[in-house]
């Protein structure tokens, strides 16, 4: 039961402007990229129906009608109805993998007549407040781990339906939640082992095929093996204290280490990666004899870390030559360098990359983009628009964008955290991590400096899919956020 407290402001004076206002701009700033990355020479109506630019004036229309509508409702409703709405939306995507309509090898869009739906937009709202709901239910903790598994279902259901639809990009963007799971208590041991397992393949496929001062020892492979060695020393001394053990048995094996590899360089050549693995192996039965001695349940856990580690990275190979398709594999090289191939994978990032650097401070002007406008860039008005505003606007333009998109983020944060309740301050922490990860991902990879899994720019990205679905996303915690002066009685 809700009861409204005296004098409580009406629902419109409770609204956040400043993060409506921040709206629009994004809305204004991403109508004029996708009208200069879209503009042909010789269109003489950049507002006409026929063009992309005018269309997306359709699509902006409709989102910010959507958005008043979703102000309207009550704020009850979203919580109430959070689990029905999840369901339906999983069905839909269930259905969608069987979709006869395929799309540039995806079958994640729906086709009704001249309208193209993409369902994986919109489950990410309902995702996120089936999981407030969860997550705000009496008892819930993150620290209970049948309740974290089950956190951890309702995020990962919607990703495997997904990835059926030949959606991988789409379906990446649920990791973000794990940075909501991390403000609620979630142990910092979950992201420090998903930035470890990064360093680890990006560092042993790197250096996979690079020999270490002319010895059988792979480099890449001697790295990670010291780095899993150091990690696990280095999460005794921050989870368990337990400093001056592990730290000598570490740095034992690391000098057991150096002197193999002199050995081997010198005397007589074999991998050393061989005696890293004894050791690695050594330091495991350790940590599992002081759980079994001290009832620690700690050194259990990171004894798990250290051989899931080594089986992560030794599973690298299998993964990018037996699972991964050739031309994600592709890009993988070419991210790392390990391969050119600007004719092919590489070409995407390489034109975005001229597009924006011929942008300079000030940019060439709306519409006088000359890389733009010539189509060197595929896909440019979509995944990589980013690339239109630095060749059209220039480095001012381009962080005048970042700036707005970064009052974005503190605004979110600073609603997020002046939420009475759990629902809404979870809510609101998933909008935010949806949002950072677009963020971070799309300009990334535009920039060169994260893989391509083609992600739409939030309220930039031509669609209507796109734009409904960060507007949904955005207005429903707004709406939350305008109830905050309500007090709930049970």
């Amino acid at each position: 039961m809700v009861r409204a407290t005296d004098r409580q402001p009406s629902m419109l004076g409770s609204l956040d402007w400043w993060t409506i206002g921040i709206y629009l701009a994004l809305l204004i700033f991403g109508w004029i990229s996708v009208c200069g990355a879209s503009y042909t020479y010789g269109d003489t109506d950049i507002f006409s129906l026929d063009t992309r630019s005018g269309m997306q004036i359709v699509w902006i229309g409709t989102s910010i009608c959507l958005g008043f509508v979703l102000l309207t409702l009550d704020d009850h409703f979203y919580d109430t109805f959070a689990f029905f709405i999840y369901v339906g939306m999983l069905l839909l995507l269930f259905a969608t993998i069987f979709n006869p309509h395929e799309i540039k090898g995806s079958r994640s869009w729906l086709v009704l007549g001249p309208l193209r739906l993409q369902p994986a937009e919109f489950a990410k709202f309902a995702t996120a407040l089936a999981v407030a709901k969860l997550m705000s239910t009496y008892g819930f903790t993150m620290n209970n781990w049948k309740h974290f598994g089950s956190a951890c279902l309702v995020i990962i259901l919607p990703m495997i339906f997904i990835v059926a639809q030949k959606e991988t990009g789409s379906a990446l963007v649920y990791f973000s939640f794990f940075l909501m799971f991390y403000r609620e208590g979630m142990s910092g041991s979950f992201l420090f082992t998903g930035v470890a397992m990064v360093i680890y393949f990006v560092v042993g496929v790197r250096f996979e095929q690079v020999m270490l001062w002319d010895t059988p020892t792979s480099l890449g492979r001697f790295i990670v093996l010291i780095l899993v060695q150091v990690f696990t020393a280095g999460m005794v001394r921050s989870y368990i204290n337990d400093r001056g053990r592990t730290t000598r048995l570490v740095a034992l094996g690391i000098l057991l280490t150096g002197l193999c590899l002199l050995v081997s360089k010198f005397i007589t050549a074999f991998d050393v990666t061989i005696v890293q693995l004894i050791l690695t192996g050594a330091l495991v039965c350790w940590l599992i004899y002081r759980w079994l001695s001290a009832r620690i349940r700690n050194y259990f856990y990171i004894a798990i870390f250290a051989v899931g580690s080594v089986l992560f990275f030794y599973s690298v190979d299998y993964v990018l030559n037996d699972v991964m398709e050739p031309h994600q594999r592709v890009r993988i090289n070419v991210l790392l360098g390990l391969e050119e191939d600007l004719a092919g994978a590489g070409y995407n990032v390489h034109q975005s990359e001229i597009a924006i650097g011929s942008g300079g401070l000030r940019g060439k002007g709306f519409l006088n983009g000359t890389q733009t406008k010539l189509k060197f860039v595929p896909e440019q008005d979509t995944d990589f628009i980013f690339c239109t505003v630095g060749e059209e606007e220039g480095f001012l333009g381009s962080a005048a964008v970042l700036l707005l998109f970064l009052a974005l983020i503190l605004r979110l944060i600073k609603l997020a955290e002046r939420q009475p309740f759990k629902f809404g301050r979870i809510y609101g922490y998933c909008v935010l991590s949806v949002f950072l990860f677009h963020l971070f991902i799309n300009v990334g990879m535009v920039l060169g400096l994260t893989p391509v899994i083609g992600i739409p720019l939030p309220f930039f990205s031509y669609g209507g899919s796109s734009l409904w679905g960060f507007t949904i996303l955005l207005f429903i915690f707004l709406r939350i956020d305008a109830s905050r002066n309500k007090s709930r009685m049970q």
